[in-house]
Formats: structure tokens, C-alpha cells, sequence
């Protein structure tokens, strides 16, 4: 289950973030995940729970915000939603040789929310490095 990798992935760079930053605790964070980026959304929250144990994450929320698959044609320059399972031929012309994923295979830490004590929560936006 690579969900677990991404998850520990996440995690290490938010509390990275989260100890440079002053952090007590994080309370959430905001993923970007590509409907083509092979991520099952309940398995890595799930992991992610797991990975955030005994860190400053712990009890964090996983917000995912999936990002749709566009794809455009140079042939025609036609854009199209790919969807699941995805369409790379082109609806207009039938060419697939000639085709850009646009969008879908994003995997990006959006922003992190921490609390850093009696000044209050903070948002962090965005965490330059991609998950």
C-alpha cells in the first residue's frame, strides 16, 4: 500500500514545517490529489491517522481536494475531461498520439493549519516541496 508512504511522506515534511514554524500542534492539513494519481482517498487518510501517531499531527484532519484529469490534443487542440478509467484519444479527431495530460496527477500539501500556543492557529501556505 504505497498510501502509507505518501502519508509518512506528508507527515515528515508538515512537521518539518510545523517545528520551524513554532507549532504545538497541527490541526489540519490540505491535500491536492490527482483522480490519476493512483491514491484511494479513504485508504491514505487512514494511513495518515496512522503515520501523524506520537507527532505533533497527531489528531490532525485530512482535508483532500481531488483534482479532475484534463487532457488537450495538439492535433485538433481539443480539451476534454479524461475521467476514471481514462480516456487518452481524443473525442474529437480519435488521435491519441499527440496527447498532454493538462491536470490529474497532482499530489501537493495545499496548506497546513498548526496552533502555536497563546498567539493562536496559524495557516501555512503553500509547503514549497510536493508530497
Amino acid at each position: 500500500m504505497h498510501e502509507m508512504s505518501i502519508a509518512m511522506a506528508v507527515v515528515g515534511q508538515v512537521e518539518e514545517a510545523a517545528r520551524a514554524g513554532g507549532a504545538h500542534a497541527v490541526t489540519s492539513v490540505r491535500l491536492q490529489v490527482g483522480e490519476l494519481a493512483g491514491v484511494v482517498p479513504d485508504a491514505l487518510a487512514f494511513c495518515f491517522e496512522l503515520a501523524c501517531a506520537g507527532t505533533v499531527l497527531e489528531g490532525a484532519e485530512l482535508v483532500t481536494e481531488t483534482v479532475a484529469a484534463h487532457a488537450r490534443c495538439a492535433t485538433c487542440p481539443r480539451t476534454w475531461a479524461v475521467g476514471m478509467p481514462p480516456e487518452l484519444c481524443c473525442p474529437a479527431c480519435d488521435r491519441a498520439t499527440d496527447v498532454e495530460l493538462l491536470s490529474g496527477r497532482e499530489l501537493e500539501i495545499l496548506s497546513v493549519r498548526w496552533d502555536d500556543g497563546p498567539a493562536g492557529a496559524h495557516t501555512r501556505e503553500p509547503i514549497p516541496e510536493e508530497a
